[in-house]
């Protein structure tokens, strides 16, 4: 199995484990090619076999001498766990990245996983940026996030662990269809690829090369601290395909719903935590803040035409308007 990680080659690299076919494979699949890296891993305390997946990530760092970070949680196994262990799980990452100067965080999504997507966004009703989201590089505040298997399917991954007699584990809890993703996996995503494989392979290149040939401009014209300003493109959907960007690079994963309520409102905020305010000729996006003011302040912000919702935040952050100056 060919694969090429010279774009990781000289950073510092943590991967996303789990003792799973994947990430086992993954593992290995570095270590061959020298990459740097460390593991992290979660044990959310729902089976009893995750002691043993930690232990075997324990005896392989140790082994190869890599840095291992384990979170440890107990997590009740509710209706809305897969969001809730995802989040559990990211936000452990992230803090991992931040705390020893990562600049990747390397995860095992590979070719089964990017169809899921696609065809559990296909049911919800998605344009192309959603229904091919799942990208080789995903760029977030202080990292980026590398999913180099996107090309590879997960028989090919389970064929390289047997003919190199590699341990792993399986997840009993990946074939219980009460969880969407494994329901879309086991009816739909894995049947279609036993048969289409180079099909759906040479789809999602071309979907791919058709989106960048679109020429999204999603880059701020201004960023300040966590302030970000964008040119209003006069179009409703490439606007908010720069406003799903940015949040997503935040943390935040727009709903439909709320894509439409800030076409809507064009002043609001999102998941108590991000304000966005659509201008005629620029978007403001800034945490939301709840700073007071001064009347000065106050007054100085409405003639230099400062969206209401992002002033408390520029009055919090000390930010000098000439550095607003569009």
């Amino acid at each position: 199995m060919n694969l090429d990680f010279s774009v990781v080659k000289n950073q510092k690299n943590l991967l996303a484990f789990s003792a799973g076919v994947d990430s086992t494979a993954l593992f290995f699949l570095l270590l061959k090619q020298n990459i740097p890296f460390d593991i992290a891993i979660v044990d959310y305390n729902l089976r009893i076999q995750s002691k043993d997946e930690i232990s075997y990530a324990k005896e392989l760092a140790s082994k190869y001498n890599k840095s291992i970070f384990i979170k440890d949680i107990t997590l009740e196994n509710n209706s809305n766990f897969e969001k809730t262990a995802r989040d559990i799980r990211y936000k452990f990452f992230e803090e991992t990245i931040l705390e020893n100067s990562y600049e990747n965080l390397i995860t095992a999504h590979q070719l089964n996983d990017k169809l899921e997507w696609f065809m559990m966004q296909l049911s919800k009703g998605a344009g192309l940026v959603e229904l091919i989201g799942f990208n080789e590089f995903e760029q977030k505040e202080n990292y980026k996030i590398y999913k180099p298997l996107l090309n590879i399917t997960k028989d090919e991954l389970e064929m390289y662990l047997k003919e190199y007699n590699h341990k792993y584990f399986v997840d009993e809890s990946n074939f219980d269809e009460k969880y969407k993703r494994n329901y879309f996996r086991h009816n739909f995503s894995n049947k279609f690829l036993e048969e289409f494989n180079s099909g759906v392979k040479k789809s999602f290149e071309y979907l791919q090369n058709d989106l960048n040939s679109l020429s999204i401009q999603n880059n701020p014209i201004k960023k300040i601290e966590d302030l970000e300003i964008f040119l209003n493109q006069k179009d409703d959907n490439l606007n908010i395909r720069t406003i799903d960007l940015s949040l997503k690079k935040r943390g935040i994963l727009l709903s439909n719903a709320q894509r439409n309520e800030i076409l809507k409102q064009k002043e609001i905020t999102i998941s108590h935590k991000i304000n966005i305010s659509i201008l005629e000729d620029y978007i403001w996006i800034a945490p939301n803040c709840n700073e007071i003011m001064d009347k000065k302040s106050k007054e100085s912000y409405r003639t230099n035409k400062i969206p209401k919702n992002i002033r408390a935040y520029i009055f919090w952050k000390n930010i000098d308007l000439k550095e607003l100056i569009l």
